[in-house]
Protein backbone atom coordinates (compact mmCIF):
# COMPACT_ATOMS: atom_id res chain seq x y z
CA UNK A 1 0.00 0.00 0.00
CA UNK A 2 1.14 3.51 -0.71
CA UNK A 3 2.20 6.13 1.81
CA UNK A 4 0.00 9.23 1.83
CA UNK A 5 1.35 12.58 2.91
CA UNK A 6 -0.87 15.41 4.18
CA UNK A 7 -1.24 18.32 6.59
CA UNK A 8 -3.93 18.94 9.18
CA UNK A 9 -4.50 21.90 11.48
CA UNK A 10 -3.93 21.08 15.15
CA UNK A 11 -3.60 23.57 18.03
CA UNK A 12 -3.15 26.47 15.64
CA UNK A 13 -0.40 24.93 13.48
CA UNK A 14 -0.45 22.85 10.30
CA UNK A 15 1.12 19.51 11.18
CA UNK A 16 2.49 17.28 8.45
CA UNK A 17 2.12 13.52 8.66
CA UNK A 18 2.52 10.39 6.57
CA UNK A 19 0.12 7.46 6.77
CA UNK A 20 0.13 3.92 5.46
CA UNK A 21 -1.63 0.60 6.06
CA UNK A 22 -5.25 -0.25 6.80
CA UNK A 23 -5.03 -2.34 9.97
CA UNK A 24 -7.27 -1.87 12.99
CA UNK A 25 -4.32 -1.10 15.26
CA UNK A 26 -3.30 2.55 14.82
CA UNK A 27 0.33 3.38 15.62
CA UNK A 28 1.96 6.81 15.82
CA UNK A 29 5.71 7.11 15.15
CA UNK A 30 7.35 10.00 17.05
CA UNK A 31 10.70 11.21 15.64
CA UNK A 32 13.79 12.47 17.45
CA UNK A 33 15.46 15.87 17.57
CA UNK A 34 15.20 17.63 14.17
CA UNK A 35 13.47 14.52 12.88
CA UNK A 36 10.48 13.86 10.68
CA UNK A 37 8.58 10.81 9.48
CA UNK A 38 10.56 10.90 6.26
CA UNK A 39 14.05 11.12 7.78
CA UNK A 40 13.50 8.94 10.86
CA UNK A 41 11.14 6.11 9.97
CA UNK A 42 11.68 4.95 6.37
CA UNK A 43 11.93 1.20 7.22
CA UNK A 44 8.91 1.33 9.53
CA UNK A 45 6.67 3.14 7.03
CA UNK A 46 7.79 0.74 4.33
CA UNK A 47 7.82 -2.61 6.13
CA UNK A 48 5.51 -2.68 9.14
CA UNK A 49 2.56 -5.04 8.64
CA UNK A 50 -0.05 -3.03 6.75
CA UNK A 51 -2.84 -5.56 7.28
CA UNK A 52 -2.50 -5.34 11.07
CA UNK A 53 -1.50 -1.70 11.50
CA UNK A 54 -2.37 1.77 10.32
CA UNK A 55 0.94 3.59 10.70
CA UNK A 56 1.15 7.38 11.08
CA UNK A 57 4.48 9.24 11.25
CA UNK A 58 4.29 12.90 12.21
CA UNK A 59 6.57 15.92 11.96
CA UNK A 60 6.38 17.87 15.26
CA UNK A 61 5.87 21.63 14.95
CA UNK A 62 8.96 23.36 13.59
CA UNK A 63 10.41 20.10 12.27
CA UNK A 64 10.26 18.43 8.85
CA UNK A 65 7.36 19.81 6.86
CA UNK A 66 5.53 21.19 9.91
CA UNK A 67 7.20 24.58 9.32
CA UNK A 68 6.03 27.30 9.90
CA UNK A 69 6.25 27.91 12.82
CA UNK A 70 10.03 27.77 13.30
CA UNK A 71 11.04 25.34 16.05
CA UNK A 72 11.58 26.71 19.54
CA UNK A 73 12.28 25.12 22.91
CA UNK A 74 10.26 26.67 25.73
CA UNK A 75 10.43 24.93 29.13
CA UNK A 76 7.38 22.80 28.27
CA UNK A 77 8.31 21.81 24.71
CA UNK A 78 7.94 18.08 25.44
CA UNK A 79 4.45 18.59 26.92
CA UNK A 80 3.52 20.73 23.91
CA UNK A 81 4.67 17.99 21.53
CA UNK A 82 2.77 15.37 23.56
CA UNK A 83 -0.46 17.37 23.31
CA UNK A 84 0.08 18.04 19.59
CA UNK A 85 0.73 14.33 18.93
CA UNK A 86 -2.38 13.14 20.76
CA UNK A 87 -4.55 15.88 19.25
CA UNK A 88 -3.26 15.02 15.78
CA UNK A 89 -4.34 11.39 16.17
CA UNK A 90 -7.74 12.47 17.46
CA UNK A 91 -8.12 14.89 14.54
CA UNK A 92 -7.43 11.89 12.27
CA UNK A 93 -10.29 10.09 14.08
CA UNK A 94 -8.27 7.41 15.86
CA UNK A 95 -9.97 6.71 19.18
CA UNK A 96 -7.12 4.68 20.64
CA UNK A 97 -3.58 4.17 19.36
CA UNK A 98 -0.11 2.96 20.27
CA UNK A 99 3.00 5.15 20.44
CA UNK A 100 6.47 4.34 19.07
CA UNK A 101 8.84 7.04 20.24
CA UNK A 102 12.52 7.46 19.40
CA UNK A 103 14.88 9.67 21.41
CA UNK A 104 13.07 13.02 21.98
CA UNK A 105 10.01 11.31 20.50
CA UNK A 106 10.37 8.68 23.20
CA UNK A 107 10.26 11.36 25.91
CA UNK A 108 7.19 12.85 24.22
CA UNK A 109 5.57 9.40 24.10
CA UNK A 110 6.23 8.78 27.81
CA UNK A 111 4.54 12.08 28.69
CA UNK A 112 1.60 11.38 26.36
CA UNK A 113 1.07 7.87 27.79
CA UNK A 114 1.08 9.25 31.35
CA UNK A 115 -1.18 12.22 30.64
CA UNK A 116 -3.70 10.64 28.24
CA UNK A 117 -3.97 7.05 29.52
CA UNK A 118 -7.44 6.44 28.06
CA UNK A 119 -6.13 7.02 24.52
CA UNK A 120 -2.93 4.99 24.53
CA UNK A 121 -3.05 1.28 23.77
CA UNK A 122 0.65 0.30 23.98
CA UNK A 123 3.95 2.14 24.23
CA UNK A 124 7.40 1.47 22.73
CA UNK A 125 10.35 3.78 23.46
CA UNK A 126 14.03 3.62 22.56
CA UNK A 127 16.89 6.08 23.02
CA UNK A 128 14.79 8.04 25.54
CA UNK A 129 15.57 9.53 28.94
CA UNK A 130 13.44 10.85 31.81
CA UNK A 131 16.13 13.17 33.20
CA UNK A 132 19.26 15.04 32.10
CA UNK A 133 22.57 14.58 33.94
CA UNK A 134 25.75 16.66 33.71
CA UNK A 135 27.22 13.75 31.71
CA UNK A 136 24.29 14.05 29.25
CA UNK A 137 24.96 17.78 28.87
CA UNK A 138 28.57 16.98 27.95
CA UNK A 139 27.31 14.52 25.31
CA UNK A 140 24.82 17.08 23.91
CA UNK A 141 27.50 19.75 23.66
CA UNK A 142 29.51 17.26 21.63
CA UNK A 143 26.84 17.37 18.90
CA UNK A 144 26.12 21.12 19.12
CA UNK A 145 28.23 21.94 16.05
CA UNK A 146 26.54 20.16 13.12
CA UNK A 147 29.57 20.66 10.85
CA UNK A 148 31.25 17.91 12.93
CA UNK A 149 28.47 15.39 12.28
CA UNK A 150 29.05 12.45 9.95
CA UNK A 151 28.05 13.11 6.34
CA UNK A 152 25.55 10.26 6.44
CA UNK A 153 23.54 11.69 9.33
CA UNK A 154 23.94 15.31 8.28
CA UNK A 155 23.02 15.06 4.60
CA UNK A 156 19.27 14.25 4.79
CA UNK A 157 18.81 16.93 7.45
CA UNK A 158 20.65 19.57 5.42
CA UNK A 159 18.53 18.65 2.42
CA UNK A 160 15.38 18.97 4.52
CA UNK A 161 16.19 22.25 6.28
CA UNK A 162 19.03 24.04 4.56
CA UNK A 163 22.27 24.47 6.50
CA UNK A 164 21.33 27.60 8.43
CA UNK A 165 18.04 26.40 9.96
CA UNK A 166 19.56 22.98 10.70
CA UNK A 167 22.61 24.43 12.49
CA UNK A 168 20.63 27.05 14.43
CA UNK A 169 17.91 24.62 15.52
CA UNK A 170 20.44 22.04 16.71
CA UNK A 171 22.13 24.67 18.90
CA UNK A 172 18.75 25.78 20.25
CA UNK A 173 17.90 22.16 21.05
CA UNK A 174 21.14 21.65 22.99
CA UNK A 175 20.39 24.79 25.03
CA UNK A 176 16.75 23.76 25.51
CA UNK A 177 17.39 20.23 26.71
CA UNK A 178 20.43 21.20 28.81
CA UNK A 179 18.18 23.47 30.88
CA UNK A 180 16.65 20.39 32.54
CA UNK A 181 20.05 19.64 34.11
CA UNK A 182 19.83 22.90 36.07
CA UNK A 183 17.10 21.37 38.25
CA UNK A 184 18.34 19.45 41.29
CA UNK A 185 17.37 16.05 39.88
CA UNK A 186 17.63 16.96 36.19
CA UNK A 187 14.00 15.95 35.88
CA UNK A 188 12.15 15.88 32.56
CA UNK A 189 9.28 13.49 33.31
CA UNK A 190 10.38 11.16 36.13
CA UNK A 191 7.25 11.74 38.22
CA UNK A 192 5.03 10.74 35.29
CA UNK A 193 6.51 7.27 34.76
CA UNK A 194 4.51 5.55 37.56
CA UNK A 195 1.32 6.94 35.95
CA UNK A 196 1.92 4.94 32.76
CA UNK A 197 -0.47 2.00 32.88
CA UNK A 198 -0.38 0.70 29.30
CA UNK A 199 1.89 -2.21 28.29
CA UNK A 200 5.34 -0.68 27.74
CA UNK A 201 8.37 -1.97 25.82
CA UNK A 202 11.74 -0.22 26.24
CA UNK A 203 14.51 -1.01 23.75
CA UNK A 204 18.09 0.13 24.23
CA UNK A 205 21.18 -0.07 22.04
CA UNK A 206 24.18 -1.38 23.94
CA UNK A 207 26.43 0.97 21.92
CA UNK A 208 24.20 4.08 22.04
CA UNK A 209 26.68 7.00 22.21
CA UNK A 210 24.00 9.58 23.05
CA UNK A 211 21.91 7.94 25.75
CA UNK A 212 23.65 5.94 28.51
CA UNK A 213 22.02 2.64 29.43
CA UNK A 214 21.13 3.84 32.95
CA UNK A 215 18.34 5.95 31.40
CA UNK A 216 16.63 2.91 29.87
CA UNK A 217 16.99 1.01 33.13
CA UNK A 218 15.49 3.89 35.12
CA UNK A 219 12.46 4.05 32.81
CA UNK A 220 12.04 0.28 33.04
CA UNK A 221 12.23 0.30 36.86
CA UNK A 222 9.64 3.07 37.15
CA UNK A 223 7.00 1.77 34.72
CA UNK A 224 5.30 -1.15 36.38
CA UNK A 225 5.29 -4.33 34.28
CA UNK A 226 7.40 -2.84 31.48
CA UNK A 227 9.76 -4.94 29.36
CA UNK A 228 13.36 -4.00 28.58
CA UNK A 229 15.25 -5.36 25.58
CA UNK A 230 18.96 -4.66 25.15
CA UNK A 231 20.24 -4.88 21.58
CA UNK A 232 23.98 -5.29 22.22
CA UNK A 233 25.15 -4.02 18.82
CA UNK A 234 22.52 -1.28 18.56
CA UNK A 235 23.51 2.38 18.56
CA UNK A 236 21.12 5.33 18.87
CA UNK A 237 19.44 4.61 15.51
CA UNK A 238 18.97 0.86 16.09
CA UNK A 239 15.54 0.95 14.39
CA UNK A 240 17.23 1.97 11.13
CA UNK A 241 20.43 -0.02 11.39
CA UNK A 242 18.68 -3.22 12.56
CA UNK A 243 15.28 -2.48 11.06
CA UNK A 244 14.17 -6.09 10.47
CA UNK A 245 14.93 -7.20 14.01
CA UNK A 246 13.44 -4.01 15.45
CA UNK A 247 10.23 -4.26 13.41
CA UNK A 248 9.80 -7.91 14.35
CA UNK A 249 10.22 -7.28 18.07
CA UNK A 250 7.84 -4.31 17.97
CA UNK A 251 5.17 -6.09 15.91
CA UNK A 252 5.26 -9.07 18.29
CA UNK A 253 4.81 -6.73 21.25
CA UNK A 254 2.01 -4.72 19.60
CA UNK A 255 0.28 -7.84 18.27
Amino acid sequence: TSITSAKIQVNGVHLHYQQTGEGNHAVLLLPGMLGSGQTDFGPQLKSMNKQLFTVVAWDPRGYGRSIPPPRDFPADFFERDAKDAVDLMQALKFKKFSLLGWSDGGITALIAAAKYPALIHKLVVWGANASVTQEDVRIYNGIRDVSKWSEKVKKPLEEMYGHKYFAKTCEAWVDGISRFAEKSDGNICQELLPLIKCPTFIIHGGKDPLVPRAHAEYIHENIKGSRLLLMPEGKHNLHLRFADEFNRQVEDFLG
